[in-house]
């Protein structure tokens, strides 16, 4: 069993909240304190609903994808019944992997020892333990876990009295009408190595007012000064119509913007025709990776591979210099000159909105250690 998260590294005095004009900035020590890597997989990805793949990974009987949440393995697997479950992806032997990459298989069969269980996660084989007294195969069956899709997207849970999925995405379909997310097919998934902390990067995602300074490409996608920000329960909305300066992107010389951050690591950047999530895991307290994927409403055509081509490469070149400034932010970070710092009311909003769901995550980790009540719902919608 995993040990207690290091909560005596939180000071109780930065849990405080003040309004966004008020505000300060979340302490340096969140992102550079070794200790808080153990406390944000406990209290933030532990408990939040986590992005693990899409579904046309697991359509067919007997497909399973692996991933990690929260420094632990799982598996998602479809059964014969067609039903979607989620498991952690750990024997009930001695902890042995049952699967090291995605794959099909008509059962799963742990790569240490070999007990075999069946999809829906009941143990049916154990080789050599015949002599084993008081053994029962019934209870030891694999550990469940929260799976749900959305959108074409799987998400698991390891907390079992989460809300449903349905509650931290209310809202996004209806917006992005008529754009169905589920009828974009995947293209591609390129990994990152971010060397900074995962808030420093979520932070960077949040607000535009960097952009002009480090993105002087990207700047011309969108107008600028039509640019908002927005903030919900669980996910804020960065949004501008598009420039038209950018036929890439741009559908009769027009078209929309929307960059949803959903609380705390998982982002979806649509624009006409396609859809890019960006999924951020922490690496350690110091770095992160950041996996792309790519959806396109038309895969087929030449002139369809050529702008796929086009996007990743076009995509590949921003996210350069967000890798760049944030392993420099976090070199900041950690220097004598920082601790705290204020926010630009009027573009880092979405910056503020992140942090105080973390400081709500934080003071409900506290709160139950100590016995004490639960801490106050999430942010309030604009």
């Amino acid at each position: 069993m995993r040990s207690p998260p290091p909560l005596d590294a939180i000071d109780p005095a930065a849990l405080a909240s003040q309004p966004l004009e008020r505000a300060e900035t979340i302490p340096s020590a969140w992102y550079t304190d070794p200790r808080f890597h153990a406390i944000d997989s406990e209290l933030v990805f532990a408990r939040t609903w986590q992005n693990v793949g899409h579904t046309a990974q697991v359509a067919q009987e007997g497909q399973y994808l692996v991933a990690t949440v929260a420094d632990d393995p799982v598996i998602v697997v479809r059964g014969k019944d067609g039903a979607l479950r989620a498991f952690f992806n750990v024997c009930r032997h001695r902890g042995g992997p049952l699967a090291l990459e995605d794959g099909c298989a008509r059962a799963l069969q742990c790569k240490y020892h070999g007990w075999t269980y069946l999809l829906d996660g009941t143990l049916r084989g154990v080789p050599a333990m015949d002599r084993t007294e008081l053994f029962d195969r019934a209870d030891f069956s694999l550990v469940p876990l929260r799976v749900e899709t959305w959108q074409g997207l799987v998400f698991v849970n390891l907390d079992q009295a989460a809300q449903p999925l349905e509650t931290f995405v209310e809202g996004i379909v209806e917006r992005i009408a008529p754009l169905r997310l589920d009828q974009l097919r995947f293209t591609r998934e390129v990994r990152y190595t971010v060397e900074s902390n995962w808030k420093v990067y979520v932070d960077n995602y949040l607000e535009g007012y960097h952009v002009p300074y480090v993105h002087p490409e990207l700047v011309k996608l969108y107008d600028y000064q039509s640019y908002v920000t927005e903030t919900f329960d669980w996910y804020s909305l960065q949004y501008s119509p598009l420039s038209g300066e950018n036929a890439l992107y741009s559908r009769d010389g027009g078209g929309d913007a929307f960059y949803y951050c959903l609380f705390p690591n998982f982002m979806l950047n649509i624009l006409p025709g396609r859809l890019q999530t960006n999924h951020v895991r922490p690496l350690g307290p110091d770095r992160c990776e950041v996996l792309f994927r790519y959806f396109h409403d038309d895969v087929e055509s030449a002139e369809a591979r050529r702008r796929i081509d086009a996007d990743v490469a076009y995509s590949d070149g921003v996210q350069a210099e967000d890798a760049d400034i944030c392993a420099r932010v976090q070199r900041g970070l950690a220097s004598r000159a920082y601790d705290r710092g204020r926010f630009s009311v009027k573009y880092e909003a979405g910056v503020y909105h992140f942090q105080e769901l973390l400081r709500q995550a934080y003071q409900r980790g506290v709160a139950g250690q100590r016995g004490g009540v639960s801490a106050p719902p999430p942010v309030s919608r604009d």
